[in-house]
């Protein structure tokens, strides 16, 4: 199913599927070399498209700013609101490998594939907390 929602552009959906599949495996399993990658390409699909929602939103922001104070109210709201779908998911990443799959990955490609996806996904947070602090002066 994760596979039809990435190919119908659903990537909330692939999230939620690639939840299941994640919370599926059991004691001295692991998840396939199919659906590691599957997991991967999953969440960054969706913080991609949040990422891109982000950016416009601020360049919008930005451009009102200097035309329109009024509207920057209520863009900074909604530009808040994409900050907190970002955290989320990067959190329900996180999670996923934290409390389940590094704990359960005795193959030692599986543990490092997983083990560079939370470093990655830590880089990727920290580059944004940055760049939305860096966008978060006043224009």
């Amino acid at each position: 199913m994760a596979k039809l929602a990435e190919q119908v552009e659903h990537y909330k959906e692939m999230v939620e599927y690639m939840e299941k599949v994640v919370g599926a495996v059991g004691e001295g399993e692991e998840l396939t070399v199919e659906d590691r990658n599957l997991l991967s390409i999953t969440y960054k699909n969706v913080i991609v498209a949040l990422h891109v929602s982000w950016r416009i939103v601020s360049f919008i922001k930005q451009k009102e700013g200097r035309r329109n104070h009024n509207h920057v109210v209520a863009i900074r709201d909604y530009r808040a609101r994409i900050e907190s779908k970002i955290d989320s998911i990067y959190g329900g990443i996180l999670r996923l490998l934290d409390a389940h799959l590094i704990l359960v990955a005795a193959a030692i490609d599986s543990k490092v594939f997983y083990l560079k996806m939370k470093g990655d996904y830590y880089r990727y947070l920290a580059e944004f907390k940055i760049g939305s602090e860096r966008n978060l002066r006043p224009t």
